[in-house]
């Protein structure tokens, strides 16, 4: 799986060659930040950060319908379970946050692995098995590198 691959080898080299002061073409966190947002996406899709979907089902069934496409998300898309700040980072150095994700992105590969037919709420994009995930974090991940200027190659 391609997109699985990218998560688990391409996209940490990306986070590791990118210098921690790199301004953001958009948004408001810095490098280690958006690290360890994406670390909290993991979280989320590996069961570990439980935030349940509230929004009615019409609006989850248009959210999903996007979600699988191949549109990228905007930029400045907010998230409203964020705060509009971004919270400082909670790891002493960059390479930290990045074995951090590293872990999540595995521990995610676990979980799904054990039960292959788990499903695990997005708050947004509703009940996802771990296709549907994979395809949500590969689409946030390349929004996150494009964010700091990053267009991956493959």
């Amino acid at each position: 799986m391609q997109k699985l691959d990218f998560l688990q080898h391409d996209f940490p080299k990306y986070l590791e060659a990118l210098d921690i002061h790199t301004i953001p073409v958009f948004g408001k966190m810095n490098v280690q930040q958006m690290i360890e947002h994406m670390a909290y996406a993991f979280q989320q899709a590996n069961g570990k950060l439980v935030i349940p979907n509230t929004q009615p089902d019409s609006v989850t069934e248009k959210m999903y319908l996007f979600m699988m496409s191949d549109r990228p998300f905007k930029d400045n898309t907010p998230n409203p379970n964020l705060p509009v700040e971004p919270e400082p980072a909670k790891f002493a150095s960059k390479q930290e946050a990045i074995d951090a994700l590293r872990s999540e992105i595995q521990t995610f590969i676990s979980v799904f692995k054990e039960d292959e037919t788990l499903r695990i709420v997005n708050p947004f994009f509703g009940n996802l098995n771990f296709q549907e995930w994979v395809h949500l974090l590969h689409k946030h991940a390349l929004h996150h590198l494009r964010q700091f200027n990053i267009i991956p190659t493959s």
